[in-house]
């Protein structure tokens, strides 16, 4: 019986590996090999690998954990978990299963991408869903904000850090109110509400968004206001509960359950979290 298995094996769920294995318990990482950041060409933000490739730190991770023999690593997809008792029975997708005391889950987000002929082209190199990630590569650019409503509103906002340049696109209705609508023109932004008809360029690199009604707009670079789902449907099927958008928690604490998101690593609740689970747990191995 393992004491931990993690499903998922991006930076958060090997810096959990990485402590547990520091704590000699005995560890199971499984990893589907579907991150959400694929499209990306390097992170950014993170001190000592600003600028390194996602695949590059996953590999100084994995290597960093080999000196720990109580953490295992599989390249593997778990398709399902249930309560067996005080444990968690794990099955992977090749039918096998396993058990153990504790369960992490950090499988992530996926971004759901707006439906624009072109885009997949220039996603992760011209088009991009956070600005605190590749911002500061596009300063001083012109740029264009993908959104509509409270949301296109508050990310054309913020961009105004990086570039003066912006026009909001809300292909449609903006369905922004008037005094907003102020807001944003007093800070010198624009607003189209034209149809998006594609996105050209090429090599990866943004050059204009074409309209339906055929006017371009040159652009080199694109924000997008995305609406993300949780990459997995294990917490829901284990009777978790949304505390916050994109963390979860078991409806008990008093459930011999370890889960996290990409959240909670970052987020002030999502840290208190943590480190409660962490303390209820060293407890139960105190004679």
């Amino acid at each position: 019986m393992y004491d931990v298995i993690i499903v998922g094996a991006g930076p958060a769920e090997l810096s959990a590996a990485l402590i547990l294995g520091r704590c000699r318990r005995r560890v199971l990482l499984c990893d589907s090999e579907q991150p959400r950041n694929v499209a990306s060409h390097a992170l950014h933000g993170f001190l000592s690998r600003d600028g390194t490739q996602p695949g590059e730190l996953l590999r100084l991770g994995r290597e960093q954990l080999c000196k720990y023999e109580s953490v295992e690593l599989r390249t593997i997809e778990v398709v399902d978990a249930v309560r067996d008792g005080k444990h968690f029975q794990v099955t992977f997708e090749d039918g096998t299963q396993l058990v153990s005391r504790k369960l992490l889950l950090a499988t992530g987000v996926v971004d759901a991408l707006p439906a624009i002929e072109g885009l997949e082209a220039f996603y992760g190199r011209s088009v991009f869903h956070c600005p605190y990630c590749d911002g500061w590569e596009m300063r001083d650019a012109a740029l264009a904000i993908y959104g509509r409503g409270v949301r296109g509103r508050q990310l054309a906002l913020e961009l105004t850090v990086w570039s003066r340049d912006l026009v909001l696109c809300t292909d449609g209705p903006s369905k922004i109110e008037e005094r907003d609508l102020n807001e944003l023109s007093r800070h010198g932004i624009a607003v189209r509400e034209e149809r998006i008809l594609r996105l050209e360029g090429k090599d990866g690199i943004l050059e204009r968004i074409v309209f339906v009604n055929g006017t371009e707009l040159e652009r080199r670079a694109m924000f997008l206001c995305v609406h993300e789902r949780q990459h997995s449907d294990l917490a829901a099927k284990l009777g978790c509960t949304s505390l916050i958008e994109e963390l979860f928690a078991p409806a008990s604490m008093n459930k011999p359950m370890f889960l996290v998101s990409t959240s909670l690593v970052t987020h002030p609740a999502g840290s208190s979290l943590l480190l409660s689970l962490l303390r209820k747990e060293q407890k139960q191995h105190l004679p």
